[in-house]
């Protein structure tokens, strides 16, 4: 048996032939021409070979590392454009005629090459830089002039890059010593002004000064408080004996003093006394009484004005509410005078305490936030100490390397010297096998061509085999109800390839997919079914004929209904005509029902196609079809349904919800994966759709026969029975479906 994979290659190879032939004619073309070109000319090879330079002793650093870089070399720093514009103009005083481009693409230059015969296992710091020049040229004399020149401008060019080199970083270094010395002068102005301006701080906290100046602050604020409380023990003591507050005794002692005060209460005390004793012989109404009244107004009102500028904001200080309590106060006697004089005195220095306190109380916070900020400041002027020590060290070491630098600018040697001088021998001649290349462009053109052909079948969503097809359906578990065989040149009728001799070997596969599809059908049993495709040409019609033909040949009332309203009829090839008068009205025809009998095949029926309509969906879905498929159903033991391609209408799908199922038709070489992906994922998706699974039509499959009554399929091997009869029911999609509910 063919393998799959060669199958697949052979039909590729049949559909782009072409694009293979071309493939293969092509790089035997080229090979063709690669084989004829004719030999090159003898040519001249001259070696010549530079060593590492070891210098002398020297005192700078930086001559000592420039002479270990450039022990570093690569052959595109050696053959630079420097060495080859130097090659050319010291070749061109030698009268030898070239240029940079013929020097690159012969010359050679190779690192550390490794001699025969040299112990490989060496390290390469034993055996020093080494550098292989070469140069081809058909002319002995100018392949050595070359190696001599390009040597010897590669050396130059080693003592000029050192000298370059010290010269850069002279250079640098200059630019930089500016830039780092003001950073330095910065991070020392920075510093000293700190210093000047928290030095004091800094060294007060750490001498301890701030410490006793706090503690100082706290005793004299005990001392504060407790000459406090001896104050107000003495004017709690006054205050008891005097029986006035302090605000009191001091308006009293001010206006017992006041000599106005004194005068103006003698005239109102006088004015009082005249008055009761006229009182007694006079009427209030009378002019002496009245007079006297006004009089008192009048004193009171200037003892009132008095007080008010004697003991100044407006009573504030100590108010008196009444006259006999403006009388009261001004009549202290020199002793509680006195005393009232001293508890004055005595309240004055209490609040002046008080004052003193909250002052040292102010002042002891601000020494304690001071102190509290010394770690800060010492810990900032420790980092701008840090950032000077560091510019500083910055600023000595440029200096240090400016003056080595200098130092290796007179120290400067080159690092490559001439080691062998070139020598010059003739190339080997390297011969052309002209049938070995024709034989590898044979063999790669045949690679070249298989894959083309592979690469062509590849970008082909078409399936091409059946082996991809059975692959495809098995990946997206969809059950494979039966293979189909090719019945082109061996039907029975020339319009259709249909099967009507009850004894062809070609009924059994349809038979076994009648069984198939009433099995997958579950326990309701199969009454109608649903024939479509993808695309045109995969079959469906042929497959839905043999269908009803294989049921009607095993004794099974039968209706073939041609629901493909887009075409003309295929009944002709059943040998039963159309009713012309149908086309005209397809509504009565389903209606009508007006099946046919099929001549010499028993148990067949079919209702013929009323030709191409223009409103097909629309008569599909009328109440006319679904009567008549009630019907068909109840009358027939099986109703076979053919349908249009679902890629082009979905009539299918209109008539799936009235029947038992969907049968799927796939051909190889004409089913397409894309459309095979979509269809059948919108079918798994979909709760509605009773999907029980595909036929593989035009199958590559054997088929054999035993006897003139005893047709047999050849067994093959990629198609198992489906439903075995002993096992339990398969869980496959169709199983699935009927389990999650079955119309």
């Amino acid at each position: 048996m063919v393998s799959p994979l060669i199958k697949r290659y052979l039909v590729a190879l049949d559909r782009h032939k072409w694009a293979g032939l071309t493939g293969f004619a092509l790089v035997m073309g080229l090979s063709g021409v690669a084989a004829l070109q004719p030999a090159p000319p003898t040519s001249y090879i001259s070696r010549g070979m530079l060593g590492y330079a070891a210098p002398p002793v020297t005192v700078s650093q930086t001559n000592t590392a420039l002479q270990q870089q450039a022990q570093v070399m690569t052959a595109e720093t050696l053959l630079s454009d420097f060495v080859v514009e130097t090659a050319v103009q010291q070749l061109a005083t030698q009268q030898v005629r070239t240029d940079a481009f013929i020097i690159r693409r012969n010359a050679a230059v190779v690192v550390n090459p490794r001699p025969e015969g040299e112990n490989r296992n060496r390290n390469a710091e034993e055996v020093g830089l080494r550098v292989l020049v070469q140069y081809r040229d058909p002319d002995n004399r100018v392949a050595q002039a070359t190696v001599v020149a390009l040597m010897q401008a590669m050396v130059d060019q080693s003592r000029l890059f050192n000298r370059q080199q010290i010269q850069q970083i002279i250079d640098n270094l200059n630019r930089l010593l500016p830039v780092v010395t003001q950073e330095l002068r910065l991070a020392e102005r920075d510093l000293e002004e700190y210093v000047r301006v928290e030095g004091p701080a800094i060294q007060a906290a750490q001498d301890g000064q701030l410490v006793g100046a706090i503690t100082a602050s706290q005793q004299q604020q005990r001392q504060i408080r407790l000459n406090l409380e001896a104050i107000a023990a003495q004017i709690r003591s006054l205050e008891s004996r005097l029986g006035l507050s302090a605000d009191q005794a001091y308006t009293s002692a001010a206006l017992s003093a006041d000599p106005i005060i004194a005068d103006l209460r003698a005239k109102i005390y006088q004015n009082e006394l005249q008055t009761q004793l006229l009182s007694r012989n006079l009427r209030p109404e009378h002019p002496t009484m009245l007079d006297l009244k006004h009089q008192q107004q009048s004193f009171e009102a200037l003892l009132q004005q008095r007080v008010t500028e004697v003991i100044g904001g407006n009573q504030l200080a100590a108010p008196l509410a009444s006259l006999s309590t403006i009388r009261q106060g001004s009549s202290l006697d020199p002793a509680r005078q006195q005393l009232a004089n001293t508890l004055v005195n005595l309240q004055t220095e209490r609040e002046s305490l008080q004052q003193q306190l909250e002052a040292l109380r102010a002042a002891e916070q601000e020494l304690r936030q001071e102190y509290t900020a010394v770690p800060n400041r010492q810990v900032e002027q420790s980092r701008l100490e840090q950032q000077v020590v560091l510019k500083r060290n910055f600023y000595d070491q440029i200096q240090a390397k400016l003056a080595d630098v200098r130092l290796a600018a007179e120290e400067t040697v080159g690092s490559l010297v001439v080691v062998q001088p070139p020598q010059t021998e003739i190339a080997n001649a390297e011969g052309r096998n002209s049938l070995a290349i024709l034989l590898v462009g044979g063999l790669v053109g045949l690679l070249v061509g298989s894959g083309l052909v592979m690469l062509l079948d590849s970008l082909d969503a078409t399936f091409h085999t059946l082996p991809d097809l059975q692959l495809a359906l098995r990946q997206q578990e969809v059950p494979i109800l039966g293979l189909l065989p090719d019945l082109s040149g061996v039907a029975d009728t020339e319009d259709m390839p249909l099967v009507l001799k009850a004894d062809s070997p070609y009924l059994e596969p349809y038979e076994r997919l009648r069984g198939n599809l009433r099995r997958a059908a579950g326990t309701g049993g199969l009454k109608a079914v649903v024939v479509t495709s993808l695309l045109g040409g995969e079959g469906k019609t042929v497959t839905a004929y043999n269908l009803a033909i294989a049921s009607a040949r095993a004794g099974k009332r039968t209706l073939l209904i041609e629901a493909d309203l887009r075409s003309p009829s295929q009944a002709t090839a059943l040998r039963v005509a159309p009713n012309p008068d149908s086309q005209l009205e397809p509504l009565q025809h389903f209606d009508r029902g007006e099946f046919s009998l099929v001549p010499e095949i028993e148990n067949l029926y079919i209702l013929p196609s009323p030709g191409p309509q223009r409103q097909a969906a629309a008569i599909l879905e009328s109440g006319e079809v679904k009567r008549l498929l009630e019907d068909a159903c109840g009358r027939f033991d099986l109703v076979v349904i053919d349908t249009p391609p679902l890629s082009r209408h979905t009539d299918a799908l209109l008539l799936e919800p009235h029947t038992d199922g969907l049968l799927l038709v796939t051909r190889p070489g004409i089913t397409e994966d894309g459309l095979l992906t979509e269809a059948v994922d919108q079918f798994i998706e979909s709760e509605t759709i009773q999907f029980l699974g595909a036929v593989i039509n035009g199958a590559d499959v054997p088929v054999r026969s035993f006897g003139p009554t005893e047709p047999e399929l050849e067994p093959i091997e990629d198609q198992p029975d489906l439903f075995p009869p002993a096992a339990a029911e398969p869980d496959t999609l169709s199983t699935r479906l009927t389990r999650a509910g079955k119309r």
